[in-house]
């Protein structure tokens, strides 16, 4: 902190060293998936693959077929097709 003439300035908000916001170390993979039309068809992806654990964030668009997922951990993609698949469409890592 610093004073000024308006009161105490926050100066540096960033992380100490060796400290991280977890960001470093996710892993994102995209996928082509066919099938879908919808909203619907999003949502029965995004829950599926979702529901993987080590899994952060789904992005999927039933316009592109792009699914994107985003995890902590390295995924086996098998896992994915796997829940792509429970899901009722068909996809291939991209």
């Amino acid at each position: 902190m610093r004073n000024t003439p308006w009161g105490y300035m926050v100066v540096d908000i960033g992380y100490p060293d060796g400290v991280s916001d977890g960001g470093d170390d996710m892993t994102t993979t995209e996928y082509q998936v066919t099938g879908m039309t919808c909203g619907h068809c999003e949502m029965s992806v995004r829950r599926e693959v979702g529901g993987i654990a080590g899994v952060d964030d789904v992005e999927v668009s039933a316009s592109t077929g792009r699914l994107v997922v985003t995890s902590t951990t390295e995924l086996d993609d098998a896992s994915v097709l796997a829940a792509v698949d429970e899901a009722g469409y068909r996809a291939v890592r991209a």
